[in-house]
């Protein structure tokens, strides 16, 4: 498959002079190739209502009708992947292509839009989750989620794994009702904008595998209590918890030392650190070879800006997804880690 996106690229021309204000056009067939690159950003550039009547899955939706259109896109796409572009008939993306390709993005537009994308049979989901897309060593999918805060819906090979299940936050929510039961369930630690025992048993079933620290196991009743340190091997998956806490003089009560986990899940090779709660500790140093990181950045609780960043630089993850960052500004984050070669993905982990 990577050869033929590269060879469709070439085709199309991309490795050349869309830095110079061009962009390329691509039929359905041409343009549904390139969704199966993980080096390609799928981006809808319709309205939040356009979007959830139906969208290519896995496309991010940034408004090309905003005022901080470029500002957002800026801020979200990284300037090394290409950037598959589409609307509803395929003008307002050869508009939003132009501008991004001004910017120095390679850029191609989907001709004839989704509309074109839905006459060919493709398919398009109504799920308003924004959805990442990876592979393992092997091939096989893995999805992610971008539920809430700290909320991470992943699937891989048929199974559904839920991080931090939680269906109320402030006035957002998440309708777990229409989600599938979960085959594994990780749970770092008992605030509530992690753990919830009314969500937990509903995504439960007889197959369910429930994994959360000590307190939360006490708490709950039920699950398979990991300490730091601890190591797991399960039949789709391999876990180790790691430790989660805070450094900070005059914030230690929030996350002591001993009590949280962080996750690290290994699915067919592709190995995915979620940090929990924690701020930048030591022992982050041990935590090597990354695919995909989850860091939490915000103070009083969690990181700095600052502290992500270093932390970042430490763990060196291929791809980073700052999360559970509430009111403060990421955007500068992709800006100070490009020196680093880190892919870092901002999605709507308010």
């Amino acid at each position: 498959m990577k050869r033929i996106i590269t060879c469709l690229l070439t085709a199309l021309g991309l490795t050349t002079a869309c830095g110079q204000g061009n962009y390329e056009n691509a039929v359905v067939t041409e343009f549904a190739e390139l969704t199966e690159d993980q080096n390609v950003i799928v981006l809808d550039v319709r309205s939040a209502d356009e979007y959830a009547e139906g969208h290519i899955e896995g496309a991010i939706l940034i408004d090309q009708g905003k005022d901080d259109f470029i500002e957002k896109a800026k801020a979200t796409l990284p300037m090394d992947k290409t950037i598959a572009i589409y609307c509803r008939s395929g003008r307002r993306s050869a508009n939003a292509a132009g501008r991004l390709a001004a910017e120095n993005y390679k850029c191609v537009n989907l001709k004839g839009g989704i509309m074109a994308w839905k006459e060919a049979g493709k398919a398009v989901t109504t799920d308003t989750y924004e959805v990442d897309v990876f592979k393992t060593k092997s091939g096989k999918t893995v999805k992610f989620h971008a539920l809430m805060h700290s909320c991470i819906r992943i699937e891989h090979n048929g199974k559904e794994i839920q991080i931090d299940p939680v269906a109320k936050l402030r006035d957002r929510t998440v309708n777990y009702t229409a989600m599938p039961k979960a085959d594994y369930i990780f749970v770092t630690h008992e605030h509530g904008d992690h753990y919830d025992a009314a969500t937990l048993k509903l995504l439960s079933a007889e197959k369910t595998q429930l994994i959360m620290n000590q307190r939360c196991a006490d708490m709950y009743g039920a699950g398979k209590v990991m300490a730091n340190g601890d190591k797991l091997s399960l039949k789709d998956l391999s876990v180790e918890a790691v430790p989660a806490y805070n450094t900070t003089e005059g914030h230690l009560q929030f996350h002591p030392k001993g009590r949280d986990n962080g996750y690290i899940l290994t699915l067919d090779g592709l190995r995915i650190y979620i940090a929990g709660d924690t701020e930048d500790i030591p022992e982050m140093s041990a935590i090597k070879d990354i695919d995909i990181a989850f860091l939490p950045c915000n103070q009083p609780y969690t990181m700095t800006i600052e502290q992500l960043v270093r932390a970042a630089k430490t763990i060196k993850p291929k791809v980073l997804f700052p999360y559970h960052y509430g009111q403060t500004d990421v955007t500068t984050i992709p800006s100070q880690l490009a020196s680093e070669g880190i892919d870092v993905r901002i999605r709507h982990y308010e």
